[in-house]
């Protein structure tokens, strides 16, 4: 059968596609290790904008051709074959397409021979991102694919362990829910993923401004045969598996009786998928909230101190309150209270959206106290609507009053609601902020100790 390789498997042979005109010659396409340099893929650009339409390749391939360009396949690979009416060639070899009508066979020139060989494209977005280093920097890569090998990776060894426990005779027999419960643990990479992803969509969208680059992303889902998807939406697909596992496992288990060997694996798997899947969803909103906060932060008029993110990723409750001093002196500010910490600011007297940063107060040193109505002995004033920050090691002591009690107890829930949080923080594992600069940037760094071991959640907030 045509296409078999040594191994008794269908023969793919992936190639990449260049374009240029009829009197370009092949060897300026590739380089040393038969890859085409930048100016290839700029000239497949200028030779035919068809080509880079959503639709069949494989027509606009043989347009190319009729039109006169010459066309190149190049070999990712060795193809080995021992029939005369076959093309054979190693990897690197550069193929010049002379017929293209046939989807899975085309006739091309290697050479001095003229023969069929097999035109199966297995390269994707990110080994053509790679060979552009002109177009891409490591880091933009990094932040547009994240860590999708890993989980390609992953998912590979998943799905293989799943095929091993479905009974293809009897699939009422078969047992899956172990299988989940086994990877449980190697879920958790869909966490750095799906945190990355907002930073992923920001950076293509930048780069999707300019032309070449949305149509290197169009070639490339062409050469691939992928469907008509912009890659944004590839890119969104991981996210979007993590959180219908535990859709699909509770839909099995409401269909599979007690009685079933596989009952109480499945239910376990469920449970298990359902706290991996919020978990995620709770360090993407954590995430969300970072980015916020530092936006927050730069809208203040003369901050002081360290970042509100060396401390703390998320703000808990914010409002007006009376800030009273020892001296009786009374201060209307806002607070903002994150994790970790207490901020105050002053509003400018005319422009009610400008703020000044007044001072901050650490929480973890205070315990916070609900104060009577009446005169309060510290203070030796007559208070309403009150509570205290009071720090027991050094007497510290700082007043608040509320303007109406709905407003404080509010306040009272919120403090209670930020312990709570920065305790379970310390439980879930230690979250370290740091500040560093990158090309003279500010950028934070949050870093998450995930509940999976050995694996660190790193987004970068530009």
């Amino acid at each position: 059968e045509r296409g078999r390789g040594e191994d008794g498997d269908c023969g793919i042979v992936p190639f990449v596609l260049v374009a240029t005109d009829g009197g370009t010659d092949s060897s300026a396409l590739v380089n040393d290790n038969g890859s085409e340099e930048d100016y290839s893929y700029e000239e497949l650009c200028q030779a035919s904008p068809r080509y880079l339409q959503p639709g069949g390749e494989q027509l606009a391939i043989n347009e190319l051709i009729s039109d006169g360009s010459i066309v190149y396949a190049e070999a990712l690979w060795d193809h080995v074959t021992m029939d005369d009416q076959e093309l054979a060639f190693k990897a690197g070899d550069v193929i010049r397409v002379l017929e293209a009508s046939n989807k899975d066979w085309w006739w091309g020139r290697n050479e001095d021979k003229e023969s069929w060989f097999p035109a199966s494209f297995v390269r994707g977005y990110i080994r053509q991102c790679r060979k552009h280093t002109g177009m891409f920097t490591a880091a933009q890569l990094n932040t547009i694919f994240g860590n999708i090998e890993d989980i390609y990776k992953f998912q590979r060894k998943f799905l293989k362990d799943l095929e091993k426990q479905y009974n293809k005779e009897e699939p009422h027999l078969s047992e899956i829910g172990s299988c989940f419960l086994q990877h449980q643990e190697g879920f958790a990479i869909y966490s750095e993923y799906c945190n990355n992803h907002p930073s992923a969509c920001i950076e293509l969208a930048n780069l999707m401004k300019h032309g070449k680059y949305r149509h290197f992303f169009e070639a490339c889902r062409l050469l691939q045969q992928m469907i008509d998807i912009a890659i944004d939406g590839f890119l969104l697909t991981p996210v979007q598996k993590i959180c219908k596992y535990p859709l699909q496992l509770a839909e099995l288990l409401k269909y599979t009786t007690q009685e079933h060997s596989d009952y109480n694996d499945i239910k376990a798997a469920y449970e298990a998928m359902k706290n991996v899947a919020c978990l995620i969803n709770e360090r993407k909103r954590r995430l969300e909230s970072i980015d916020k906060i530092a936006c927050w932060q730069v809208s203040i008029v003369g901050w002081e101190g360290q970042d509100v993110l060396a401390r703390s990723s998320e703000l808990i409750h914010s409002g007006e309150l009376i800030k009273i001093s020892k001296q009786g002196k009374s201060q209307q500010r806002t607070f903002f209270l994150f994790d970790h910490q207490l901020v105050f600011c002053k509003k400018d007297l005319l422009r009610r959206d400008m703020l000044y940063y007044k001072g901050r107060i650490d929480m973890d040193e205070m315990e916070v106290v609900d104060t009577e109505d009446g005169k309060d002995k510290d203070f030796n004033i007559n208070v309403k609507n009150a509570f205290k920050a009071v720090n027991n090691a050094t007497e510290e002591v700082h007043l608040f009053c509320a303007k109406k009690p709905e407003d404080k107890k509010r306040w009272l829930e919120a403090c209670a609601n930020e312990r709570r949080r920065v305790q379970e923080d310390k439980e879930m594992g230690e979250c370290n902020m740091e500040c560093f600069h990158i090309n003279g940037q500010s950028v934070f760094s949050f870093i998450l100790y995930q509940w999976a071991p050995n694996l660190v959640v790193s987004a970068n907030l530009i």
